[in-house]
Formats: structure tokens, C-alpha cells, sequence
């Protein structure tokens, strides 16, 4: 595993992201604080947890409808960056992600219209919602991200040079100096070689209290999409009440 750390070029981190997971959008939010004090370069690319939970018996009907609107995000964001390159990606992400995780909308056209139009994107290309045409390239990108992790894992998946990790997971997102210190800890591990994992349980859900955006954020109450935790603790993806561990989410 190469991570080049002693450089005075600003380091380039390739980000995978699925708009639909309320922790990934945590990630992202402090690797814009990390690019405040550490020079860092950050490169948007869609990954997709329908693609990753694609097949699966084993799902609920409840999280199998979940899972069907997922896709409605992920096209869009595919199809802007097709039409208008990759560096839209990164404002559309953050207007999709806050209507999602922030003003706790569901995915609708009414939100891809409203987040494009954020993004200063032509409204029209919320027609990708419902169509297949990208999901190529929704594959691809989800692909070239899994593939350098390994598909136990899920979003957000950051890469430095050609060392790939899944993670960080964080509540609330750091923000300030305390950014670039988890910042300087992540490419310390990374250029680690045989590093692979540092972990414990998770004990709160995902909250965005500390964040500032357009409107007054809102606390995330520890379900995701509507299903319930048996054990927030111990159970970081979503599972219905009476079931066991169903899907990854992050």
C-alpha cells in the first residue's frame, strides 16, 4: 500500500458516496472541513447500495422497497455528471444528501428538481429517476469503489493514491482543526501496510446539530429510512423490528 503523506501537492482523495445513507453524508461533510486545513483535492464518485444489496434473498419487503427508491438518486447524479462533467458531483451530492438527511424529505421528483436546480443543473435531468439508460454507469462507478475495499463494506469508501478504506464513520462530523487531526490519523493508518480495520459498536445515530446549511438543521434520530435498529449499539444497518441483520447501509 502506497499513500504519499510528505508532499507540498495537496493530496487527492477520490470519495464514493450514495446520497440515501445518512452516515456517508456525515463523512463528506468532514472531508470539506479536512480541505479548510489541510490541502486536500476531493473527487466525487457515485456508489450505489441497491447495486450492493442487488440479489439478496434475504431482504424484507420493507427494505426491498427502500431499496428500489435508491436508485432514483444515484442516476441523477450519474446522469449530471455524463452531461456536465464529474465536478458537479459534489454540490448535486450535497443538495440531494440535505433534503434527504437535513429536511428529512423522501426521494420524489419534486427533491431532484428542487436539489438541481440548487446545483444551478437543469431540472430535466431528474428524468433519470426513472430510467435504466445510466445504471451502466451507476455500476461502474459503485464498482471501481467496492472493488478497492471488498464488498463487506459499504459507503462512504475514501481512497488516497491506491490504498482504499471504508470509512471513517463519525457522529457528529468534526469540524475545524479536530477535522485535520482525524485527517492526518486516516493517511497515518492508510499508508499503514496491513492495516485493515480499527472498530467499536455504534451508540448514537447520525446527527448533523453542528452543521450549518441554508436552513436550521434537525437532529437524525438513530433509524434510517423509516426502519428500526434492534440495537443501535450493535446493529449499525437497518433491520425490521422482528428480524435479524438484513442489509449493509454503511
Amino acid at each position: 500500500m502506497t499513500v504519499e503523506t510528505a508532499t507540498s501537492e495537496p493530496t487527492v482523495a477520490d470519495f464514493w458516496f450514495d446520497p440515501s445513507c445518512p452516515w456517508a453524508f456525515l463523512t463528506s461533510r468532514w472531508i470539506l472541513e479536512v480541505q479548510k486545513v489541510r490541502p486536500v483535492d476531493v473527487r466525487w464518485h457515485v456508489m450505489s447500495l441497491a447495486v450492493l444489496n442487488d440479489g439478496r434473498e434475504d431482504l424484507p419487503e420493507q427494505y426491498r422497497s427502500m431499496i428500489s427508491s435508491m436508485w432514483g438518486p444515484v442516476r441523477v447524479a450519474v446522469a449530471a455528471a455524463a452531461a456536465h462533467g464529474d465536478e458537479v458531483l459534489g454540490p448535486l451530492y450535497t443538495a440531494l444528501a440535505r433534503r434527504r438527511h437535513i429536511d428529512k424529505a423522501e426521494w420524489s421528483r419534486g427533491v431532484f428538481e428542487a436539489a438541481l436546480a440548487e446545483a444551478g443543473l437543469p431540472e430535466s435531468l431528474a428524468d433519470a429517476a426513472e430510467s435504466t439508460e445510466y445504471d451502466e454507469r451507476v455500476r461502474a462507478s459503485h464498482a471501481d469503489g467496492i472493488g478497492r475495499v471488498g464488498m463487506d463494506v459499504g459507503t462512504p469508501v475514501v481512497a488516497v493514491g491506491d490504498v482504499a478504506l471504508f470509512g471513517p464513520v463519525m457522529t457528529p462530523t468534526p469540524t475545524g482543526e479536530a477535522a485535520g487531526k482525524l485527517w492526518d490519523g486516516f493517511l497515518l493508518v492508510a499508508g499503514t501496510p496491513g492495516f485493515y480495520e480499527l472498530k467499536r459498536t455504534r451508540t448514537d445515530g447520525p446527527t448533523f446539530d453542528n452543521l450549518s446549511f441554508d436552513e436550521a438543521p434537525v437532529a437524525v434520530d438513530a433509524t434510517f429510512g423509516g426502519l428500526v435498529r434492534q440495537n443501535p449499539a450493535a446493529t449499525p444497518e437497518p433491520v425490521e423490528r422482528s428480524e435479524g441483520l438484513v442489509a449493509r447501509e454503511s
